[in-house]
């Protein structure tokens, strides 16, 4: 393990770190991309200079965090961390894309609740009870931020009672939003990584197209279940059910996303009309519907004629 090698791991993680905890607003998009160092190197150097590269950026995270007085800097370091070698490993065992970021984000999901559960310990809280708090906390934060900026003492009323409504309404869907994150975290590593990997010259995972991917056939019948059972009258089955039609739901705005993206590159529509698509889907919410519409009836239409294909 080269110097250079150390630096260029340990210096851009420690980077995206602080950008992610000093700069407002945008911040958080930088912690997205801290795994991609741990992922670069693992896979250049090998999984056993990998472990020891994050060990020194745990280390060297702990005393930046310790001078700034941030110390969930060092929960991030070891979460994204550890999500980097997690890929680094799909990528040798060259497994598809799908299996790589089910296995990626079942394996930072375990990893993050047990990073809770000790942080919790101090507390005395449970995993689940820190998030609630902390939801709470950003509630109070908000309102007295929206106080401050002059709002009337009435206005303050409605504004906590509808922030109350939200919050309650996220509590009980915080395990899809949270498994959704995490995918989303796993998959948008993979994506960028491809082409960091070709420039470099890094053996990258024969995904094929990306635009032929389809969901597992199967998952339609979980659908189907999770839909029959928000209609009866138990609590705790409505919950799962909500939850689990969420996290699926999502699955299948990417197998739309896919199917979009086929007919993009089959009829070579131009990049300025692509971005205006996707500016569309990221902030219509009927687009995404119709995404997710869109993938679960390929099962039966087949837009691309992929399977129709394999079959002949």
């Amino acid at each position: 393990m080269r110097l250079h090698d150390v630096l260029g791991c340990v210096g851009t993680a420690t980077i995206l770190l602080l950008a992610s905890a000093l700069i407002p607003l945008i911040g958080p998009f930088f912690s997205l991309l801290t795994p991609l160092p741990f992922l670069y190197y693992s896979t250049k150097l090998g999984m056993n200079e990998g472990v020891k590269l994050v060990c020194v950026t745990i280390l060297v995270t702990a005393l930046v965090s310790a001078f700034l007085r941030y110390a969930q800097m060092i929960f991030f370091c070891l979460e994204f961390s550890l999500l980097g070698l997690i890929i680094a490993e799909t990528y040798r065992r060259k497994w598809n894309i799908g299996y790589s970021v089910l296995v990626a984000t079942c394996s930072l999901l375990i990893i993050g609740l047990i990073v809770m559960a000790v942080a919790g310990l101090r507390k005395n809280m449970g995993p689940l009870e820190m998030i609630y708090q902390y939801m709470q906390d950003s509630l109070r934060q908000t309102v007295q931020v929206y106080e401050h900026m002059g709002a009337g003492p009435e206005q303050a009323k409605v504004f906590r009672e509808y922030l109350t409504i939200v919050t309650d309404i996220i509590s009980k869907i915080y395990p899809s939003l949270l498994i959704i994150g995490t995918g989303f975290v796993v998959w948008f590593n993979i994506i960028v990584s491809r082409p960091i990997f070709q420039m470099r010259h890094l053996t990258f995972p024969p995904y094929g197209a990306l635009d032929r991917w389809r969901s597992p056939e199967f998952m339609v019948w979980g659908v189907i279940a999770a839909g029959f059972s928000l209609f009866l009258p138990l609590p705790h089955i409505g919950l799962l059910a909500i939850n689990a039609l969420i996290v699926m739901m999502t699955v299948y705005v990417f197998h739309g996303l896919s199917i979009l993206v086929f007919f993009l590159n089959k009829y070579r529509i131009p990049p300025w009309i692509r971005f205006g698509v996707y500016f569309l889907i990221l902030f219509q919410q009927i687009f995404v519907i119709g995404l997710a519409m869109a993938g679960l009836f390929d099962q039966w239409i087949d837009f691309r004629k992929i399977h129709s294909r394999k079959v002949e």
